[in-house]
C-alpha cells in the first residue's frame, strides 16, 4: 500500500495499558490503516524512523481552560511541545458561551483571559470563530453552569425560579445539541457556588438525557472535601450522569492524606455501578483567582458589587472577618503566592504570598488581600501552596484516574508568573513520576493521558494507536522527556518531544513547531 507517512522504528505504546511492541505504523488521508509489530520498515511518501523512541496517541487534556486563550493563541506552543493534540475545555463551570450579557460574563472570566472578542452568542458560533483561527490543537468543548447562570439570571445569590431553571436546561440542551461534549460545575465559585444541589440534579439529568460528561469541580476542597464528593456522587447516583471529578485534592494540612477516603468513596459508587472517575495534575499548588477565597455572598451581584462592598467600609470590615476566619487554619495565606495581575499598584508583587505582602504593608493577611483585590478591579491570580505530595501521589496512581493540567496558557512568553502545569503537566508525569520516581509504569501513565481521558469525553475516534482512528501521535524519547517549567521560571517549554501529528500531519518535527 502507498501510505502517505510511514512511522518506523518506533516503540508503539498503544495507550490501552498494553507492554510496548516495536513496530511500524503507516497513515494515510490522516487516519491510522495500519500498525505492524517486529516488521520490517514500511514505505511511505513520506517516512520517519524514530530510532527506537516511544510513539504513543497524541494526549488528551481532560481538564483545559483554552476555550479562553486558544482563539487569540492558535498555534498552542505549550501544549504540541508537551505532546497534547486534543483539550476538554468549558471546565470549572466557565465557558464562553451561552452568551445573553457579554460584559457580564466577559467580567466574570476575565481572570481566564481577555482576549476575545466576543462575537458569538452559542457554541455553534464560538465553534465556528475558533474554526476560523484554524488551532493547531483539537479543542472539543464543555458548556459551564456559571455561564448557564449569568445568561438566565445574572450572578444573584439566589435559587433560580422555576422559569429560570427552565431557561438553563434549554440553555444547556441547545449547547448539546450543538457538538459540545460535557456540562462542568465550579461549586467553589460565584455564581455557580450558589446552586444548591437540586438545580446541579435538575441540570444534570439534562446532560444525561444527551449522554454528556458532567464535570465538576466540587464544592469545598478542604475541611468538608469529603462531603463535596459525596455531594457530586449523590448528582450522578441521582441522574445517571456520567461524573468527573476534576483534579481531586486535599488542600490545608490538616487535610492531608482525605484524598484516600474520597477514592474510597469513589470506588464504592463505581462497586454500585455509578460512572465516575477523577484527574489530577502532577503539582502540589493550585492555581485560581484570589475572588474563590472570599466568601460567597462578597460577590453576590458580580465583581462590580464586590469593588463596592470593599470601598464600602462597614461592609469590607464583613468582609475581612469572614476571610480571617478561613485564613485561621482552613487556609494558610503563607502559601497563597500573587501570580497574574493588571497594572496596578501590587504589579511589582508577583512571586510574593499574603503573609510577605501584610509583613510589608504591616497589616493582617486578609486586609492586604482586600487591599490587592481593590487596587486591581477584583482580577488577581494566584498560586495556592497548599496541597501534599503524597496526596498527589495516591491520586495519580489511582487506575481511574486521568492526567489533566487546569491550565490554560498556550504562548512562550508573557506577563507574569502563572503555573507551571500550562507548560509541563504531561512530560512532568512522564520524566519526574515515571522515570525518576517509578510511580507508574510508562504504559498505564500513556493509558491516563490517551485512552482514559479519551473515553471519559466520549472521543472514540482517538487515544489509541489502532486501524481506522485518527492519526493523532506523538513520538518522544523517554529517557530525555521533561518538564523545564517551575513556580519562579515558568515560562519554559518542556523537552523531549520530537514529533506531533495531529490528523496525520505534522505540527511538530525534531522538537520544532511547523508554522
Amino acid at each position: 500500500m502507498n501510505y502517505d507517512l510511514a512511522i518506523n522504528n518506533a516503540l508503539i505504546i498503544d495507550g490501552t495499558g498494553s507492554a510496548p511492541v516495536l513496530g511500524s505504523v503507516g497513515i494515510q488521508n490522516g487516519t491510522i490503516v495500519n500498525v505492524l509489530h517486529h516488521h520490517d520498515p514500511l514505505t511511505a511518501t513520506d517516512v520517519i524512523d524514530v530510532g527506537g523512541n516511544v510513539l504513543s496517541p497524541g494526549f488528551v487534556d481532560l481538564h483545559s481552560h483554552a476555550d479562553f486563550s486558544l482563539p487569540t493563541n492558535p498555534e498552542a506552543i505549550t501544549q504540541i511541545t508537551q505532546g497534547v493534540t486534543t483539550l476538554l475545555t468549558g471546565n470549572c463551570g466557565f465557558s464562553p458561551f451561552p452568551v445573553e450579557d457579554p460584559a457580564t460574563l466577559q467580567t466574570a472570566t476575565a481572570f481566564l483571559g481577555s482576549d476575545l472578542d466576543w462575537s458569538w452568542r452559542t457554541a455553534n458560533g464560538f465553534t465556528a470563530a475558533l474554526h476560523h483561527k484554524a488551532p493547531t490543537v483539537s479543542a472539543v468543548l464543555q458548556v459551564g453552569h456559571g455561564a448557564l447562570r449569568i445568561a438566565t439570571m445574572g450572578t444573584a445569590q439566589r435559587a433560580p425560579t422555576k422559569s429560570e431553571l427552565s431557561r438553563m436546561c434549554d440553555l444547556l440542551a441547545e449547547a448539546a445539541e450543538q457538538d459540545i461534549r460535557g456540562f462542568s460545575t465550579g461549586l467553589i465559585y460565584s455564581p455557580g457556588s450558589y446552586a444548591a444541589s437540586a438545580e446541579i440534579e435538575t441540570l444534570a439529568q439534562v446532560a444525561a438525557e444527551y449522554d454528556l460528561l458532567y464535570s465538576t469541580h466540587m464544592r469545598n476542597e478542604s475541611d468538608t472535601v469529603l462531603e463535596a464528593v459525596a455531594e457530586a456522587i449523590s448528582v450522578a447516583r441521582t441522574t445517571g450522569v456520567r461524573l468527573e471529578i476534576s483534579h481531586l485534592k486535599a488542600m490545608g494540612p490538616r487535610n492531608h492524606g482525605k484524598v484516600n477516603q474520597a477514592l474510597q468513596l469513589i470506588d464504592e459508587a463505581r462497586d454500585d455501578g455509578v460512572d465516575v472517575a477523577t484527574d489530577v495534575y502532577p503539582y502540589a499548588a493550585s492555581s485560581t483567582t484570589l475572588t474563590s477565597r472570599l466568601p460567597g455572598w462578597a460577590l453576590d451581584g458580580g465583581i462590580a458589587a464586590l469593588l463596592q462592598r470593599l470601598n464600602d467600609p462597614e461592609q469590607r470590615q464583613h468582609i475581612s472577618s469572614a476571610l480571617s476566619k478561613r485564613f485561621d487554619g482552613e487556609i494558610d495565606p503563607a502559601g497563597i503566592v500573587l501570580a497574574e495581575l493588571p497594572d496596578g499598584p501590587y504589579s511589582g508583587w508577583i512571586g510574593r504570598s499574603l503573609v510577605d505582602i501584610a509583613k510589608a504593608l504591616a497589616t493582617t493577611a486578609h486586609d492586604g488581600a482586600l487591599d490587592v483585590l481593590a487596587a486591581h478591579q477584583a482580577s488577581v491570580g494566584i498560586i495556592n501552596h497548599a496541597m501534599s505530595d503524597t496526596d498527589v501521589e495516591t491520586v495519580l496512581r489511582y487506575p481511574h484516574t486521568a492526567v489533566a493540567s487546569d491550565g490554560g496558557i498556550l504562548t512562550a512568553r508573557g506577563a507574569g508568573s502563572p503555573h507551571p502545569r500550562s507548560f509541563g503537566t504531561f512530560p512532568r508525569v512522564l520524566g519526574h513520576y515515571v522515570r525518576e520516581r517509578h510511580l507508574l509504569s510508562l504504559e498505564d501513565a500513556i493509558r491516563k493521558m490517551t485512552s482514559l481521558p479519551a473515553s471519559r469525553a466520549g472521543l472514540t475516534d482517538r487515544g489509541r494507536i489502532a486501524g481506522g482512528l485518527a492519526a493523532d501521535l506523538t513520538i518522544f524519547d523517554p529517557l530525555a522527556i521533561n518538564d523545564r517549567s517551575t513556580y519562579t521560571d515558568p515560562w519554559q517549554m518542556s523537552v523531549g518531544v520530537q514529533h506531533v501529528l495531529i490528523g496525520g500531519r505534522l505540527v511538530l518535527y525534531n522538537g520544532q513547531v511547523i508554522a
